[in-house]
């Protein structure tokens, strides 16, 4: 008969229960206390991706709805591509410091206020009258989304151990491709709402799913919980079990907020490789994101075909993000499954390359999305997984991610009227890009398995493998991954 621990003695005091606590739940406990977080936090969180990424890209709607026409930006110049690159230096900006906010504050005052603020600009696009207004709000935007990707990462962190984080930042992330299928069928529907109260439909895009976007934020003031110390849905054993989990994962590694860990991740060589790998996908994941309507319009089809067209990529994406996140969690691997997915897209860009034949085409965008997306919280959760401590990783998940969209202002010019509509120096530098996070993916792989091979050889001793006491783990938890008994996920 299954209980909630297996300790010889039921507990009958605080005591004991604090006793069987250390002992840790037994497997039918864990699978229902994790069941108990993921329906808590998961969905929300993915909900709140979806805005945030439906905010940012439908832009590339908005261009086929009239966007260019409207603000006279001429289809044969590059001011529709500056509007896209302007996003992403402010974003980035505001990475690091935001998850510093993260690390210091509630998440649930922080995340719910920056969604507030990036609403309220998607509204303002709306009303948008001429080029540098949209450049202004566009930078602006990028500036209050900034804090939520990375964000969420390090707070997933907080609730879960290493090997666990995979399928549930696949989950969160799940949330893009879900973004750019809804986007692609609310932008079709919106479009018939042109010239409704003298707005273009493009205005109407942005005001819309602006307006979705601050009353989700509301809410998320009252659902959003902190972290697992004051989760109200957790009883104290729970509490106590994730706390346990947590720490036999980690071994002991010192979370407290210490400037010297901030220090810790900008020296780290092992980060600044996650960051070209992390922009070696994100650039590809925006030039997609972004151009992906265009692209297929270029293959001959309506606006309003185009529009619908781009949705079934985006399922196709969700599942293989979803199933490469699981697949990686069970096996406590990471960088063999970013190889194989980064070498299902470029077969997919190859195709867009090497053939003229439409359907061809349309297939490669397929293999490219089921390639990219998986990739992207795969990547922050590798890099996750090998930084010891709260406050490096909060630090180190940030650097990466901001690093990464950096490639946002790359992805604003791959695609360009110049190369219209075949695209070929578009697909070449994103097969480019993807080939060099490929390699350094290997490089990564191939280090930490020998870094592993090390340690173990020091721990053994006549030929047995050290046991680490809890006593020698805290002597060595201000050294974060450098401790001898921390070991490096593949």
């Amino acid at each position: 008969m299954d209980s909630l621990h297996t300790p010889k003695e039921p507990a009958s005091t605080a005591d004991d229960a604090r006793s069987m606590s250390s002992v840790g739940y037994n497997g039918k406990a864990t699978r229902r206390l994790l069941r108990k977080i993921d329906f808590a936090l998961i969905p929300f969180l993915a909900l709140l991706y979806l805005m945030s990424f439906l905010d940012r890209s439908n832009i590339g709607n908005a261009r086929l709805a009239g966007l260019e026409r409207d603000l006279h930006l001429s289809p044969k110049s590059l001011k529709y591509n500056d509007a896209l690159a302007i996003f992403f230096p402010f974003y980035v900006l505001a990475e690091i410091p935001s998850n510093l906010m993260m690390k210091r504050f509630r998440p649930s005052i922080w995340i719910p206020s920056i969604m507030v603020v990036w609403g309220v600009i998607c509204c303002l696009m709306g009303t948008v009258k001429n080029y540098p207004s949209l450049l202004i709000v566009r930078a602006a935007l990028g500036l209050s989304e900034g804090g939520l990707f990375p964000g969420i990462t390090f707070y997933i962190t907080q609730w879960y151990p290493r090997h666990e984080v995979g399928v549930r930042m696949a989950l969160f992330f799940s949330a893009a491709t879900a973004a750019g299928a809804f986007g692609g069928l609310l932008a079709r529907a919106i479009m018939k709402m042109d010239h409704v109260r003298g707005l273009g439909a493009w205005s109407w895009i942005f005001i819309i799913e602006g307006a979705v976007t601050i009353v989700i934020a509301l809410v998320a003031y009252l659902l959003m919980h902190d972290y697992p110390a004051t989760a109200k849905f957790l009883s104290d054993d729970d509490r106590r079990e994730v706390q346990r989990r947590l720490e036999a994962d980690r071994s002991y590694l010192d979370d407290t907020f210490n400037l010297k860990y901030f220090m810790n991740a900008v020296s780290d060589w092992k980060i600044w490789v996650h960051m070209l790998i992390t922009f070696g996908i994100y650039s590809p994941l925006y030039s997609f994101s972004l151009f992906l309507p265009t692209i297929i319009k270029g293959l001959g089809y309506e606006n309003e075909k185009a529009q619908l067209m781009t949705v079934p990529p985006y399922v196709v994406a969700c599942c293989f993000c979803i199933a490469a996140g699981w697949l990686a969690d069970k096996h406590g691997q990471r960088g063999i499954y970013m190889i194989s997915c980064n070498a299902l897209a470029i077969i997919g860009f190859i195709l867009q390359l090497c053939t003229h034949q439409a359907k061809y085409r349309y297939l490669g965008t397929f293999f490219g999305a089921a390639g990219i997306y998986p990739n992207v919280s795969q990547t922050v959760a590798w890099n996750g997984n090998n930084i010891g401590g709260s406050t490096k990783r909060s630090v180190g998940i940030a650097m990466q991610v901001g690093f990464g969209n950096l490639g946002g202002v790359l992805s604003a010019y791959t695609y360009t009227y110049v190369d219209a509509p075949n695209y070929h120096r578009g697909h070449s530098i994103i097969i480019t890009l993807l080939s060099m996070s490929t390699i350094l993916c290997v490089f990564m792989r191939w280090w930490c398995a020998k870094e592993n091979k090390r340690r173990d050889a020091v721990d053994e001793v006549d030929g047995r493998k050290r046991v680490w006491t809890k006593k020698e783990m805290v002597t060595e938890s201000g050294r974060g991954d450098h401790a001898g008994f921390f070991r490096y996920t593949l």
